[in-house]
This record gives structure tokens, sequence and C-alpha cells, in this order.
């Protein structure tokens, strides 16, 4: 039996939580086209015969701004790598940026073999390009693995699998076989909503945007979710809502869609929009919000 932790790590915008959700074959980690999506580590839990995969979803490393929540998501991606058995560097196709360097100069000072994953081949039109493109990334370092995949279509995915597995200590599970991830539903819920104003806003309100949930209840069959979205503005707070509250209610139909497909069971939601000035740079505000 081989068990252990792996750290799906990489700048912004890469496709890690995409990668997560095929690995486990599962919709635990939010996605959009917008970098920073992700906010938190979210813990995918991988079992099969013989192993037990505990993948950690990490926020996009990057050169952090003055505000408090860049430095909170740096944090959790940077405490994320110091403790686990494989680190899995994700980039994008042929690409390499300042942002690579900056996440691959961390890994350098970690012990953790290193498996990277070169991302979105299926955009790649010219194939003859990759191999050149694999032999000078792997000048960067001694990387254990070094596989070009596609998170989106699921291609070559098992042989990063088999990769991971190759790397994991022998130990038993620490999980029960059929856990998926340690977050609660409460946690699931709140990133569902965030996930669909991702999705659904223009290009400045997702980063103002936080949720935060006020009553998770089961009544009778109905599973009763009252949501609260934080903004930094009253005219985030109107684009939010919409004309005729036509927008919110579009946002709301979405996750509670995705809730109930999540937590198999009949969901009330209810949205509220509510505004804090500069909640995203008030290490308090956060806290409370959820970003400990």
């Amino acid at each position: 039996m081989r068990a252990g932790y792996a750290a799906i790590v990489g700048r912004p915008n890469v496709g890690k939580s995409t990668l997560l959700n095929h690995l486990l074959g599962q919709k635990i980690s939010i996605t959009s086209r917008r970098p920073q999506t992700t906010r938190h580590r979210i813990l995918g839990i991988s079992s099969g015969s013989g192993f037990q995969i505990m993948y950690v979803d990490t926020p996009g490393l990057h050169h952090a701004g003055s505000r408090a929540i860049n430095k909170y998501m740096n944090r959790a991606a940077t405490s994320a790598m110091s403790d686990v058995d494989v680190l899995i560097f994700v980039v994008e196709g042929l690409y390499w940026t300042e942002e690579d360097d900056y996440v691959l100069e961390k890994l350098k000072a970690l012990k953790a073999p290193v498996i990277l994953v070169i991302n979105k081949t299926d955009r790649i039109p010219d194939k003859k390009a990759l191999l050149p493109h694999i032999q000078k990334l792997s000048e960067k370092m001694k990387f254990a693995h070094i596989i070009p995949l596609s998170a989106r279509t699921g291609d070559n995915q098992s042989a990063l699998v088999d990769a991971v597995k190759g790397l994991l200590p022998e130990g038993a599970a620490l999980y029960p076989e059929d856990q998926i991830t340690d977050r609660s539903e409460r946690f699931m819920a709140a990133e569902f909503v965030r996930e669909k104003l991702m999705r659904s806003t223009g290009q400045e309100v997702p980063y103002a945007v936080t949720v935060e949930i006020e009553k998770f209840t089961h009544q009778r069959d109905v599973l009763h979710i009252h949501a609260v979205i934080w903004v930094e503005r009253e005219g985030q707070k109107a684009i939010i809502i919409g004309e005729k509250g036509e927008r919110l209610k579009r946002i709301g139909t979405q996750a509670r869609m995705e809730m109930e497909r999540m937590f198999q069971s009949k969901v009330f939601l209810q949205l509220l929009v509510r505004v804090k000035e500069g909640w995203s740079d008030d290490a308090r505000a956060m806290a409370r919000m959820g970003y400990e």
C-alpha cells in the first residue's frame, strides 16, 4: 500500500483545479477562465487498489500585490508545498513566464520530488514543437518526470497518476475509501456561489467578491442555505444584482443546481449582497469570512 500527499502547484490560470477535478472524476474545486479563482487549499482524495493519493490544489503563486488577500493566497500555496511527498508543477503548453520562474525557484528549495506537467497540450496546434520544448524545460531543473497532458480532455492523465504512485511512500490509507475531500459542505456551497459569480461578472467584480454562508440547515428533505455575497463598493453590488435582480437570480439558479448535484439533496438557496469596504485588505474581516 502506498499513500501520501501530492501538491498541485503553479502560477495562476494554468489549469490546476481542472486537473484535480479530472483526477478525482468529480468536481470539488471551482474553475473559471479568470486567474486566481482558487483562493484556498483544496484536498482531493483518490483511493484505488493499493494506493491513496491526497491531491492538494493550491492558489496560483504570483508576485503578490499589497492586498492582504494576495498575501494570503501565496501563503496558502507555499505552506502546502512544504509538507508533501510529491510536487506536481503545472505549466501551460509552450508558454513559460516570469511567474513560472518564480514558482520554480521555490520548488528548488524543497526536498520532495517534482513532476513537471505540461498542461493544455490539446491547444498546441503543432505537436512537433512539444519535444524541443520538453528538452528546454528539462534543463531548468532535475524533474522526476516530465508529463505532457490535457486536464480538459483527460489525455495522458493516467501517466501522471502512475508517476505519482511510484513516488509515494509505503503506508496505510489515511482516509476512508469513499471520502473525496476534507472540506465541509458549507465550504463547498460558498465556493459554488463564488464560481458562478466569477463566471457571470466582468473584469473587476470577481476579485472584490467573497461568499459567506450564514445558514446551512436540513429541514425534512430540503437543505436550506443562506449565503451573503460580500463586495467592496455599491457599484459592484449593483452589477451583481443586475437589472431587476436578473443576474443575481441567474447566479443563484446555477449555484443551486451545482449544490443539488454535489449534496444529492433538494436545495433552497437564498442570496444577499452586502458591502464591506476594503474587506480584501482587512486580515480580521478575511478571517471571519473563512480566510484563515
